[in-house]
């Protein structure tokens, strides 16, 4: 009797009911974050007509999210194991929605910082816990596979949705709108949330230790402001400083973490070769990557003359490929190994950013979809198959924590790649020869060489933008090169780090 009782105990938490429901709200989630993503490169423009923030103010309005979610990312992480992953998901969603009215409505540069910062420590609490509460919600292993992978395929879906939407809305309604799309999403994940997600917790996590929130915050903060600043505009004092000011306070919190009986974060995660390994692949994934997706926008809009709208759906390839192949991974990793599809999923991604390589002003876009769709089925393989590892690499209690390590990653990618790939471009066009008079703005960015291109005689302004464009395509298939040459390295580095690492094929009992 006891072990049939025990057996319905063990299917009821293996197959529990309403958990494809529940993936759906936290889809809902991703969903919010990655549309926001996207949607700020599109409206800058719109942003620096209205608020006329200065130079400095722009930076600050476009980094200041990626440097406080990528400081408190880890810290949410761990507090949603402490108070609930449910409730923090929730608070955070709701905190989304209304901060995002906040940033919609700004009418000073001062305030818009503000928001898009408070934004930021909205957004640091929905990622680890949408991964976090999959961990919980999905006990065998095969359908875990496939909900990590519709939670990937979201998330790329909705990159590739936000520039549509955004280009959609900036074509008929004012900037503030692409933040308000947030709202419909948020209100929908909230309700539906309260009655189909389960709370999950920590047995006796320990007290969420401050000292170490603050390690972690000055610590990301430092190293991806001095890491941004450096790439920008060479090597001065004060980013130096605060990139050794953000290595000291993360020597600082590891030092902690060590120490403590109930760490943020536990450090010994990384003595599993396979989380480390699925950890620096997503890492090097996204820094080689990021360069590409920040540029490539420019290049249909302000080189092919394609409207926002436009641009955005000639970027639907790369989504395509990740959904298609985020569904399949897990399938894909049983079938022949965990190495093998993540290593050729990076290979893919290597491939595709070296075929922008031969990228010039007329390419035409069979080329440019091609490549796109093989740079998203790369990217749908190893970030699908790598979020698997991560989270069946730590028991269920650290979810939150191995998750937020995880999305960590993938932002200090994103400002690594953004800030290096992003110098290489920016070296190669500020070079281009203009005619006489050409003015010094557009020698700052493409955007600057079209704008200063109105004020200028009708031919030097062609022959300035002829060479401006020229520099910016020569500055960005330098970029994609380098970025291929991450992604092969990440691939090799890959396939010995994640030797003889499996998933799962029975049940992970609760």
């Amino acid at each position: 009797m006891t072990s049939t009782l025990q057996a319905a105990r063990t299917d009821e938490a293996v197959k529990r009911p309403g958990r494809w429901l529940a993936l759906g709200v936290l889809v809902l989630a991703v969903l919010l974050v990655a549309v926001d993503a996207t949607v700020l490169g599109l409206a800058t423009p719109y942003i620096s007509e209205d608020l006329k923030p200065s130079g400095t103010q722009l930076l600050w309005i476009g980094d200041v999210y990626s440097f406080v979610i990528a400081g408190l990312l880890v810290s949410m992480g761990s507090l949603g194991d402490r108070i609930g992953r449910k409730r923090i998901l929730l608070v955070g969603a709701t905190a989304f929605g209304a901060i995002s009215v906040l940033n919609a409505y700004a009418t000073t540069p001062e305030t818009m910082i503000v928001a898009r910062a408070l934004l930021g420590v909205a957004g640091a609490t929905l990622m680890p816990a949408t991964l976090a509460l999959i961990r919980n919600l999905f006990h065998d292993p095969r359908e875990r596979s496939l909900a990590v992978g519709i939670w990937g395929a979201t998330a790329s879906a909705g990159t590739a949705v936000g520039p549509i939407v955004g280009g959609f809305l900036l074509e008929h309604f004012w900037w503030g709108s692409v933040f308000l799309i947030n709202l419909p999403v948020m209100v929908v994940l909230v309700l539906v949330g309260m009655k189909l997600l389960p709370e999950s917790r920590t047995e006796n996590p320990g007290p969420w230790d401050m000292s170490s929130v603050v390690l972690s915050l000055v610590g990301m903060v430092g190293i991806v402001y001095a890491v941004k600043e450096i790439a920008a505009h060479g090597f001065a004092w004060p980013p130096m400083a605060a990139g050794l000011l953000g290595a000291a306070a993360l020597y600082g919190f590891v030092r902690r973490q060590l120490r403590l009986p109930a760490p943020l974060l536990d450090m010994r995660l990384f003595r599993n070769r396979g989380f480390s390994g699925a950890v620096l692949a997503d890492l090097l994934t996204i820094l080689g990557l990021s360069g590409l997706v920040f540029f490539l926008s420019q290049y249909l809009q302000l080189v092919q003359g394609r409207r926002p709208f436009e641009a955005g759906l000639a970027e639907l390839p790369a989504a395509i490929g990740a959904v298609a192949a985020g569904l399949v991974a897990g399938r894909a990793a049983r079938r022949f190994s965990v190495r093998s599809v993540v290593s050729c999923g990076l290979a893919a991604i290597g491939l595709g950013l070296a075929a922008l390589t031969v990228v010039g002003q007329s390419t035409g876009y069979p080329l440019l979809g091609t490549a796109l769709l093989v740079v998203g089925v790369g990217a749908g393989f190893s970030f699908t198959v790598t979020a698997d590892v991560i989270l069946s690499s730590v028991p269920k209690e650290q979810a939150g924590s191995a998750s937020a390590v995880s999305e960590t990653a993938y932002e200090l990618g994103a400002a690594l790649g953004i800030a290096v790939l992003g110098s290489i471009v920016t070296g190669v066009y500020r070079d281009f020869t203009g005619p006489a008079g050409t003015p010094d703005a557009a020698h700052e960015s493409l955007g600057g060489a079209v704008e200063a291109a109105a004020g200028m005689p009708a031919h030097n302004a062609a022959v300035m933008l002829d060479a401006a464009r020229t520099s910016f395509v020569d500055g960005l298939a330098l970029a994609a090169g380098v970025g291929a040459a991450v992604l092969l390295a990440a691939a090799v580095a890959a396939w010995f780090l994640l030797r003889g690492h499996k998933l799962e094929n029975g049940t992970d009992h609760a």
